[in-house]
């Protein structure tokens, strides 16, 4: 059959400024034509020279070819019809058959079409040929009967400028097409829809970090809903994708959280009949009009449709940023010291978790509240939450917010929830670990008043104390327990400078005595006083049975500890400050006269001061005594409430209490 010519009711002007400029775009025009004319298979296929140079590049489809009678609507009309039978022009190419046929010109001057389709019983074959010289015509020839008897779509391209094969066979393109059609192939994953380069499989599993499936129905109508959380950027907006029975998208719509939470990449597709004829209004409409025009963007359905997805949307939002973005904040702050400095002891660390606990909620309810905030802006912020959770006040953080956001009657509700719930965590935590160390002293007790004749250091305080070293010091780290002084000097060295060295090997043979307790900790630059530099302190305690006396042998042990320490060169630095616990039932007069000669150093239970360390010996009643001064502090400072007190009592049912608290709950 001799070829025929044809000539588009357009110009080439327009055509050439109505198609995108990116080969990649291009390209994908010619697979989303395939899909459009149901194939289920698209292949991108690529032939170049050892330089790189195209000498060859296809796109095939085994869709439903394009119809000889229908060639006019298709490569004549770019459009025109589709525009006139429909007042939806939202931008979408997907499911728009035409346009993307002329995207060739950005990258080369010609190309052919090789389709075959199906009429009546037949399959017939044709060529179609366009020249970007010769835009707006085209050319089909050979239009002859199929004896393959299968349809599909061939697009061959040739004289190629602004492409080789390096643009085709780079990640960024393969990274491309994935994040273009990744959400399609899913959807489509159990008809077994694929696209390939050059034999290689597109994976949607390289894009989609998850999806979620739910399903909706109002009015009668069913919808299918696809949540997918991408796992990087595929664009610059987060889009509703409404789509039809035949998984053709014919409108979308911004999410209401474009751009409010970082890295939440995200799309939602919903598929149903409903959507088979659906018409965008863009102004509100008269009620007749509405009834007459049927399925459309101010129906009742769709505004139920939109607040269930907004709601889908809102709660991934929230899981996502409670699972990773909350703890990057908290992360973030603490690097720019925007947190409050709080001590290293129950309390304060109880009041660090609730303060963490708040903010990530409230990030989780509104992450812009936190968002293009400056580090002294942050710091005002956080501040002032601080403040009021340490108050009676939590309730106003309500009031706070409100003044910086909008806050919803929803959110309002949430917010004062959450506020609830974490002042009752807070304080059921903080009631926890003073239970727990009640319990702990209490043992001790026992063990030292009681059990005189049984206990031993080694098999019964050592194990205690060991895993309750908080008796000397909240803010310590533990170096060593029981093991002997080579091992704990380089656990300590391990600790101090944070980095793997090589093992420091002691040469006398008092490296296999073996200190009972063995804590340390780094000392703040804020925490140096006058003329005191010392980066570091180190306590050493040594545990004595309930039968022994302390007395001056006990003290020459531990003064013999500290010889030692001093006599290494790793360890003897003036900057050390070192710290030598002594712990008994009970002192001998020597131990008291030495108390008597450090009087005038002014600190409690001291027996011996020299350069950079401090020799103490403490009675058992002294170190309980103590313990309960400190934590009778911290009770204080949980200014219960009577609801607080009766919630706290209430998740304690049967379970024992600490005297104290009770006290403490009744007064």
């Amino acid at each position: 059959m001799a070829s025929k010519k044809h000539t588009t009711k357009i110009t080439y002007k327009s055509i050439a400024q109505s198609l995108a400029k990116d080969y990649k775009k291009s390209l994908t025009e010619y697979i989303w034509n395939g899909f459009d004319a149901n194939a289920t298979h698209v292949s991108i296929n690529f032939q170049s020279n050892e330089l790189g140079f195209l000498h060859g590049l296809n796109i095939i489809d085994n869709g439903a070819g394009i119809d000889m009678k229908t060639i006019e609507d298709t490569f004549g009309n770019f459009l025109d019809s589709q525009k006139k039978v429909s007042n939806v022009d939202n931008g979408l190419i997907k499911g728009k058959s035409g346009k993307g046929r002329f995207s060739f010109i950005n990258f080369c001057t010609h190309a052919t079409w090789k389709t075959t389709f199906k009429e009546n019983l037949n399959y017939l074959s044709y060529n179609i040929l366009l020249s970007k010289d010769s835009l707006p015509h085209f050319e089909t020839t050979n239009n002859v009967s199929s004896k393959n008897g299968v349809s599909g779509t061939t697009v061959e391209f040739y004289n190629f400028f602004d492409l080789s094969a390096s643009h085709l066979d780079a990640q960024d393109f393969f990274d491309f097409i994935t994040s273009e059609f990744g959400w399609y192939l899913y959807l489509n994953n159990n008809t077994g829809y694929s696209v390939t380069i050059n034999g290689k499989k597109i994976d949607f599993n390289d894009v989609i970090d998850y999806p979620i499936s739910e399903k909706f129905s109002f009015n009668g109508h069913d919808f299918d809903i696809t949540f997918i959380k991408w796992k990087r950027n595929i664009g610059d907006k987060y889009y509703f994708y409404f789509l039809n029975d035949d998984l053709k998208i014919v409108d979308k719509q911004h999410t209401s959280f474009n751009n409010k939470t970082k890295d939440f990449h995200h799309s939602v597709y919903i598929s149903s009949k409903y959507f088979d004829s659906f018409t965008r209004m863009y102004q509100k409409p008269d009620v007749q009009t509405l009834i007459d025009l049927g399925n459309n963007n101010n129906d009742n359905t769709f505004k139920a449709l939109i607040k269930y997805l907004n709601k889908i949307v809102g709660d991934q939002e929230k899981l996502f940023i409670r699972n990773l973005k909350a703890d990057e904040l908290i992360s973030n702050f603490k690097k720019h010291a925007v947190f409050p400095k709080f001590r290293n002891n129950a309390y304060d660390k109880i009041r660090e978790k609730d303060l963490e606990a708040v903010v990530k909620e409230i990030y989780c309810l509104s992450p812009k509240i936190f968002q293009g905030l400056k580090v002294p802006q942050s710091k005002t912020l956080i501040g002032f939450l601080n403040l009021l959770l340490d108050s009676e006040q939590r309730e106003n953080i309500i009031t706070i917010l409100e003044s910086l956001i909008d806050i919803s009657d929803e959110e309002r509700i949430e917010l004062a929830s959450i506020l609830k719930d974490t002042k009752i965590s807070h304080i059921t935590a903080l009631i926890s670990e003073l239970k727990s160390r009640f319990n702990t002293v209490s043992i001790l007790k026992t063990l030292v008043f009681k059990l005189e004749k049984f206990t031993n250091e080694r098999d019964h305080i050592q194990k205690v104390i060991e895993n309750n070293y908080w008796l000397f010091g909240e803010q310590y780290h533990l170096v060593s327990a029981d093991v002997n002084f080579e091992t704990s000097l380089n656990n300590y060295l391990a600790f101090i400078e944070q980095s793997k060295k090589d093992k420091t090997i002691l040469s006398t043979k008092s490296k296999l005595k073996r200190p009972d307790i063995f804590i340390a900790r780094k000392i703040h630059s804020n925490e140096i006083i006058n003329d005191e530099y010392s980066v570091e302190e180190n306590i050493i305690v040594e545990l004595k049975r309930p039968s022994i006396i302390i007395g001056k042998e006990q003290f020459d042990q531990i003064e013999e500890y500290i010889r030692f320490i001093l006599a290494q060169p790793e360890f003897n630095g003036e900057l050390r400050r070192w710290k030598l616990i002594l712990v008994g039932k009970s002192v001998d007069d020597w131990i008291i006269d030495k108390y008597e000669s450090q009087s005038s150093k002014g600190k409690k239970f001291l027996v011996e001061k020299v350069r950079n360390y401090e020799i103490y010996a403490f009675k058992w009643d002294d170190i309980f005594r103590i313990f309960e001064i400190r934590h009778n502090h911290l009770i204080q400072n949980l200014e219960f409430k009577d609801d607080i007190i009766q919630a706290i009592l209430a998740e304690f049912k049967d379970k024992e209490l600490p005297a104290i608290l009770t006290r403490t709950a009744v007064t």
